[in-house]
């Protein structure tokens, strides 16, 4: 079988240590504040990125320092790897993947990549899936086909609570955010492969109550059960991230439900008390992240 090295990045919500424990190398995505670029998890914090949202700080967000990618992809070359297994952030959200493929030629690395069109808890386990089937002696084909299925089921909808702040970064125009606070509308925005990883508006609603009774009933109707993955994220906001992964529970009672904090990657762009939940079908295989005793489930 080829030497084959698997690399992710932080959009996952680890650190590079925390993914060199389970023989997966990762990339951090940057971070800017002000005139000055940070490494994620290495150089700011999350606690960093929740005080500057609280001042209304501007951040801005980006894929690796390209340095980097070529730096790892050298290193892996000359430690004897002949390809490059890669799950990062999707290609919707970044350009990590093209970058990534770009430096695995340049340094003769034959390079697999794969666009799990969202990012967080399904980008973690598409990579830790596809190790575990590579060092089982399955084939990349059987490998892309399992995660292609895994990443098809999935769905993140993203409820944000301030309009004013995605405007304030670029994500939204000045006329819809003020539209939008005048007539205090909800928009319900969602990520996964039919947006093709890009952030898309599924409706908008007056009230949050409302906007989260309406993502309940398109998780409901993209068959999620009790065998799925549930996830509510939140950008500090934990007691409400509580209320609403009580409301999910009561609609799908055998099922259990995380809450973790956004990963920034996405939390920056959305700005605070921001409610997220992803969903998807681990095909069979339990989700290995997020399991220790500091994760509330519901």
């Amino acid at each position: 079988m080829m030497k084959l090295a698997f690399v992710t990045d932080s959009g996952t919500g680890f650190s590079q240590a925390f993914w060199k424990e389970r023989g997966i190398y990762s990339l951090p995505l940057q971070i800017t504040v002000g005139d000055h670029t940070y490494d994620e998890f290495e150089e700011i914090f999350y606690d960093q990125v929740i005080d500057n949202l609280h001042k209304q700080t501007l951040m801005k967000t980006s894929l690796p320092s390209l340095g980097k990618i070529e730096d790892l992809f050298e290193q892996l070359k000359k430690g004897g790897y002949e390809g490059v297994f890669a799950v990062p952030i999707c290609k919707g959200l970044s350009g990590t993947l093209d970058a990534m493929e770009s430096a695995a030629r340049q340094v003769g690395l034959t390079f697999y990549g794969f666009d799990t069109y969202s990012t967080a808890v399904l980008q973690s386990h598409c990579i830790l899936t596809a190790k575990k089937m590579y060092e089982e002696g399955k084939s990349i084909e059987e490998i892309f086909e399992e995660l292609e299925k895994i990443a098809g089921s999935c769905d993140t909808i993203l409820l944000v609570d301030d309009l004013q702040h995605m405007r304030r970064g670029g994500r939204l125009t000045a006329t819809a955010a003020a539209l939008g606070g005048l007539l205090k509308i909800k928009p319900i925005l969602h990520v996964n492969k039919d947006t093709d990883g890009r952030v898309d508006v599924v409706e908008k609603v007056r009230t949050m109550s409302r906007a989260q009774d309406r993502v309940i009933d398109r998780v409901k109707a993209l068959g999620a059960n009790n065998h799925y993955d549930f996830t509510v994220a939140h950008v500090d906001s934990a007691a409400a991230a509580e209320a609403y992964a009580q409301k999910i529970k009561a609609a799908f009672p055998g099922a259990t439900i995380r809450i973790i904090d956004l990963v920034s990657a996405v939390g920056i762009h959305t700005g605070l008390n921001c409610l997220a939940v992803q969903v998807f079908d681990p095909e069979g295989n339990p989700v290995e992240v997020y399991q220790d005793d500091s994760v509330k489930k519901i």
